[in-house]
């Protein structure tokens, strides 16, 4: 791809993608549009077998970016990453088309697996700021990866996932638009639990209260009747008497 044909292209996805560019001459001081550039260059090299030559070719962009993408990682088109500092992305990586990261994010592996051991990201998939997806796994389709949240099973396609370890929160199979780069209100598995255990708590307690309240009444059910049999027996003590 010539660099014009490139710039075009990373134009569109940039204004498309964040609401902060003015210019399309401001393309060219995003740190992802020559990140990019230098991958696709380090990526042909890998291809043929020069791996060294791929190499340096993206350890230089990543000292000048600081987003380091290894020239072996697959990334379809439509591809941004937001600012981007700290952006780690493993050798055996596959990315479809129209996804996004932020800064800080890591797709790597697990230091145990060989051959693909790093993750698969579908469509549409937005990774937020810091969250790490780890290991040969998938997320599927216009998924959604909390920030700060660490993935390390396959995410079905159209969720959202948060928290350490990150914890599915399904949005009822609704398939989410590419466009919807919202990294705040994002559904809260844990703090939901919470609510519901609050809730069960609480009628819990008001169930013990109601027994609390019936036990007490029976045991002054229990002492009256007590007290009319012990009454009751002194009388017939007394008739007993007074016939002899």
């Amino acid at each position: 791809m010539k660099f014009s044909e490139y710039y075009k292209e990373q134009i569109k996805v940039i204004r498309e993608r964040d609401p902060s560019i003015h210019s399309d001459r401001e393309a060219l001081l995003y740190p992802f549009f020559w990140a990019m550039w230098s991958y696709q260059k380090a990526h042909r090299e890998y291809l043929k077998g020069n791996f060294y030559k791929a190499r340096k070719i993206s350890q230089k962009a990543a000292r000048k970016t600081g987003i380091e993408i290894h020239p072996g990682a697959e990334i379809g088109e439509g591809f941004f990453i937001d600012h981007g500092h700290g952006v780690v992305i493993g050798e055996t990586t596959i990315i479809g088309k129209n996804v996004t990261l932020y800064q800080g994010v890591t797709l790597g592996g697990t230091g145990k697996e060989h051959g693909k051991r790093h993750p698969t990201l579908e469509d549409g998939v937005m990774v937020s700021a810091g969250a790490k997806v780890l290991g040969s796994i998938t997320v599927g389709e216009n998924s959604k990866i909390g920030a700060g949240s660490v993935v390390i099973r396959d995410v079905p396609p159209n969720s959202t996932v948060v928290g350490i370890p990150g914890r599915i929160a399904k949005q009822d199979d609704v398939h989410v638009p590419r466009l919807d780069l919202n990294q705040v209100d994002l559904p809260d598995p844990i703090a939901n639990m919470i609510e519901l255990l609050k809730d069960e708590n609480e009628t819990l307690k008001q169930t013990l209260r109601i027994l609390e309240k019936q036990q007490e009444d029976d045991r002054v059910r229990i002492d009256r009747n007590s007290q009319a049999v012990s009454e009751l027996e002194s009388r017939l003590q007394l008739t007993d008497g007074a016939g002899i």
